[in-house]
């Protein structure tokens, strides 16, 4: 090649001067065509698509973006349909100050810029990003914004009303009153991708000009759609109070209330509970699936619940004595229930009796007795748990322990030789003792019931598709309490944010607990109504690991991040 002129493309001029290739190498590939060379280099492997994708950013003087977790509004869905998205391999950013800005992933396509331009009368900035992240954001977004749009035609809700013969029939939602054609719909698109979406709760949210619609996923809220016009509010409401068969007419007060409904052949029960707020009701709805919950629980044992070995053969160890109370406690949705189902599954052999009383039952066991509080119809946790006592059980379930009389009860049948599960809501193990205190049971009779106290929290686990390795962030860490060295500078992780996700960067929870096991010297300090450091001094020299333990344990296996466990636990 000596003493010939070699002319290279601009591209190939970044790719040499970025020390990606070297002019020997590139002139075999260069032929002029940038597009060919682009294809040629990556589909090769000899140029990764990041340092392609870097390098085209430089040539087009654009910026390369990283489109983990993006949600493209329907607003940009209007400006250009999914349909050309997908087809061209391109995404409609954002527009602003007259622009739209579109992220392609062949910015050689000028025709299809200049065709665009001329169709929306707008101009176009170009941003750039590989085809697969592309079309992963597009998926994501397009189930995002057509939420308010097209149902899929086998889609059929029937809420479920009890007759006067005690049986259920079935009750169309276009047979309930007046309420408009689109707000039905509405209804049934809220409720459909809620349940596509694992939600546990949908929020409805009224503010000055417009209404938010949230759903709670893996314990956090989430945007469910762009802002809906505040004109649907009161209709949206009325609806589900019909359902609920609440009064439409009251707007001032809080009203709770309950639906069933039949969707594509599954019963799923709702609880509907309304406020009254400056800008108009606000609504919660509580997603009570029980077919997808008891499918999971015919698989659910204690070893699922991902607790600590030393925990987990402490707490088999508890429920199986033969009498005393299991008491496990923690704020609403910490999964408390979940553990106490998981232990009854565990030692449910079929030769005891096992009976629960529940508001409501959230999950539906086989060769268990269970119970439904009903205090329209006088049906207390008190008035049950006594009635139950009468049956022959062997082993209890209280759902939670509310009023003095239901505690008094409980704490009795414990001493009487009966095995009993049950909740209250305390912060950690030591408050519980507080809390019984207050309520009037004498502490000696407590502590001699008790076989064990175990606090729960819920962590969501970063999302195995989208787990990558992070560098350790100073501020969080000093946020934290911690430093990294004390502990061998562990590896940390996140969640880039995926399809599999819905860009969260997080899929599913896991339990933190606190166990406090009932040592004699623990019990005697109790009674002694020594204060809360000492005792909790103590049961840490005996092996108690603290909540805060618990989620640390977890970050440093790569189980879920520390941002997560700071808005669960109590920084140390």
């Amino acid at each position: 090649m000596t003493g010939k002129v070699v002319t290279v493309s601009p591209l190939s001029k970044i790719l040499i001067q970025n020390g990606i290739v070297t002019e020997s190498d590139i002139v075999l590939q260069d032929n002029g065509d940038d597009r060919l060379l682009v294809k040629h280099l990556t589909d090769s492997g000899y140029v990764s698509a990041s340092e392609m994708g870097k390098a085209l950013a430089e040539l087009f003087n654009s910026q390369l973006i990283d489109l983990s977790g993006h949600i493209v509004s329907e607003e940009m869905f209007r400006i250009v349909p999914a349909s050309t998205c997908y087809q061209e391999h391109i995404l409609p950013y954002r527009c602003e100050r007259g622009r739209l800005e579109l992220v392609v992933a062949d910015p050689f396509n000028f025709e299809l810029i200049e065709r665009l331009e001329a169709q929306h009368g707008l101009p176009i900035k170009i941003l750039l990003s590989g085809k697969d992240d592309i079309g992963s954001a597009l998926k994501r977004s397009e189930g995002e914004a057509s939420i308010l749009r097209d149902l899929t035609e086998d889609f059929r809700v029937d809420v479920l009303k009890e007759g006067e013969d005690g049986a259920e029939h079935a009750v169309s939602l276009e047979e309930m009153g007046d309420i408009s054609g689109p707000v039905a719909k509405l209804v049934n698109t809220l409720i459909s991708t809620a349940l596509s979406k694992r939600a546990s709760d949908i929020h409805i949210e009224s503010r000055e000009s417009a209404i938010s619609v949230k759903y709670r996923i893996d314990g956090v809220l989430y945007p469910a759609t762009e802002m809906l016009d505040k004109k649907h509010h009161s209709a949206l409401v009325s609806r589900l109070k019909v359902m609920a068969e609440l009064d439409i007419a009251e707007k001032r007060i809080p009203q709770d209330g309950r639906f069933r409904l039949r969707i594509t052949g599954r019963v799923i029960d709702f609880r509907l509970s309304i406020l009254p707020s400056a800008y108009g009701e606000e609504v919660v709805i509580r997603i009570l699936d029980k077919t997808s919950v008891t499918e999971g629980m015919s698989r659910l044992n204690l070893d699922n619940l991902n607790m600590a070995p030393a925990v987990l053969k402490k707490f088999r160890r508890s429920i199986r004595e033969p009498y005393g109370m299991v008491l496990i406690t923690g704020p609403t949705g910490s999964g408390k229930t979940t553990t106490l189902y998981a232990a009854l599954s565990e030692i449910n052999d079929g030769e005891e009796k096992i009976i629960t009383i529940e508001d409501p039952i959230e999950y539906q066991l086989e060769g268990i007795v269970q119970i439904p509080v009903n205090e329209k119809k006088g049906l207390t946790f008190s008035l049950g748990l006594r009635s139950i006592l009468r049956h022959d059980p062997d082993k209890i379930m209280v759902g939670e322990i509310r009023d003095p009389d239901t505690a008094a009860i409980a704490v009795q049948s414990a001493l009487t030789g009966h095995l009993v599960f049950t909740t209250v809501h305390a912060n950690n193990v030591f408050d519980v003792i507080g809390r019984f205190s207050h309520m009037g049971i004498d502490t000696y009779n407590f502590v001699s019931s008790l076989n064990c106290v175990m606090a729960q929290r819920l962590v969501r686990l970063i999302c195995p598709k989208c787990k990558h390795e992070v560098q350790a962030n100073p501020e969080l860490l000093e946020l934290s309490g911690l430093d990294a060295r004390e502990f061998g500078n562990p590896k940390w992780y996140e969640g880039k944010g995926c399809q599999h996700c819905h860009g969260t960067g997080y899929r599913g929870r896991a339990a933190i607990t606190e166990f406090l096991d009932l040592t004699p010297d623990i019990r005697r300090m109790i009674i002694d109504r020594s204060h809360q450091s000492e005792l909790q001094k103590v049961a840490q020299e005996a092996g108690m690991q603290t909540l805060r333990e618990s989620a640390l344990a977890k970050v440093f296996s790569g189980e879920t991040t520390l941002k997560e466990i700071n808005r669960v636990t109590f920084v140390d």
